[in-house]
């Protein structure tokens, strides 16, 4: 096994990570979106920008 295929596979695998970690996140915003009771973003033009931020 060459050094280039040890370069390629983490680079598939790090490609792979950053695409699981993407849908994962964007599932948990739709769900957050989805739900009436979820806290609003402080970004929200009817929320107080002094407030507790939604994520934390």
């Amino acid at each position: 096994m060459d050094f280039t295929y040890l370069i390629v596979i983490l680079a598939l695998i790090t490609m792979l990570a950053a695409i699981v970690f993407a849908l994962v996140s964007k599932a948990r915003l739709e769900a957050r979106m989805d739900d009436p009771n979820s806290t609003k973003s402080t970004l929200a033009a009817d929320k107080s920008s002094k407030g507790k931020p939604a994520d934390v």
